[in-house]
């Protein structure tokens, strides 16, 4: 064949399946690589098609940001699959993956992970808790929010609480039993915020604790520019500043929390900042 003749589409799919048995470190930029080349056939079609101005114009760069856009958060959200492990489309939770993931159209209709990156929301850096086989983002974010569930308790053979299972997750630990058979702390997987399960007559509520410490956030202007730190005690009694990618207070807040949620995940969602200017 040709070395210059176009690839077809026979060609280009066994070239995807061949992707997929490549060790993990060479799949990755592979798989890079092979989403730009159709992308740029794409385009080549649309340009001979006729359905693609010469021209773009500020229309054509719109559409371009856009496309640039979905492309960073897909490769976000498949960078999360196979480092973290998540929810599918099925109702299991998968484990951080050791090949490249296969991807079906389902998964991605459903995946409520990729609806919060295109949100423009980033990813924890642990699978969250699940509600009918759902991740269930908003129970990590709501602070004021009584959730209504179906749970039950489960005991060791001393009848001793030892985890619950709420809305079908089953990766609850019991963290204290406040009153016997009636209200507990709980806290998914030993990550995240602690929360209050309550049992009382014909309704289960499941509500999120106040936060347990608070840190500072620290912000500094200097030539014009401002920065944001945050305050983070150490074993020795000294402070570590870490520096925070923010331009607003909120913007330091949420990365603030980021980092708690990738340094210390035990720690993540049972923290509350105080602005120091």
């Amino acid at each position: 064949m040709n070395d210059e003749t176009p690839l077809d589409a026979d060609d280009l799919m066994n070239i995807a399946d061949r992707i997929e048995q490549l060790p993990p470190a060479d799949a990755e930029w592979a798989a890079r690589l092979f989403v730009e080349c159709l992308r740029a056939r794409t385009h080549e079609a649309e340009l001979m098609s006729g359905s693609v101005e010469g021209d773009a114009g500020s229309n054509g760069n719109t559409i371009e940001a856009q496309l640039a856009q979905v492309a960073l958060d897909a490769a976000e959200w498949l960078k999360t699959l196979w480092n973290v492990g998540y929810m599918g489309a099925g109702s299991f939770p998968s484990q951080p993956r050791s090949a490249f993931p296969l991807v079906e159209l389902e998964d991605v209709l459903k995946s409520a992970l990729f609806a919060r990156i295109r949100q423009g929301k980033r990813p924890l850096p642990f699978p969250p808790p699940t509600r009918h086989g759902l991740p269930w983002h908003d129970l990590l974010e709501s602070q004021d929010e009584t959730h209504a569930v179906h749970a039950e308790i489960v005991c060791d053979s001393q009848h001793q609480a030892i985890g619950a299972i709420i809305d079908g997750c089953a990766n609850w630990n019991i963290v204290d039993e406040i009153e016997i058979d009636h209200e507990y702390l709980v806290q998914h997987r030993g990550k995240g915020p602690f929360f209050r399960l309550q049992f009382a007559p014909g309704v289960i509520t499941l509500r999120r604790e106040e936060p347990r410490w608070t840190r500072r956030i620290l912000s500094q202007e200097r030539g014009g520019f401002r920065s944001y730190t945050l305050e983070w005690p150490q074993d020795d009694g000294k402070a570590q500043s870490i520096p925070l990618r923010a331009a607003t207070w909120e913007r330091a807040e949420s990365e603030a929390d980021y980092w708690i949620a990738s340094t210390h995940p035990e720690m993540y969602g049972q923290m509350s900042f105080e602005r120091v200017e």
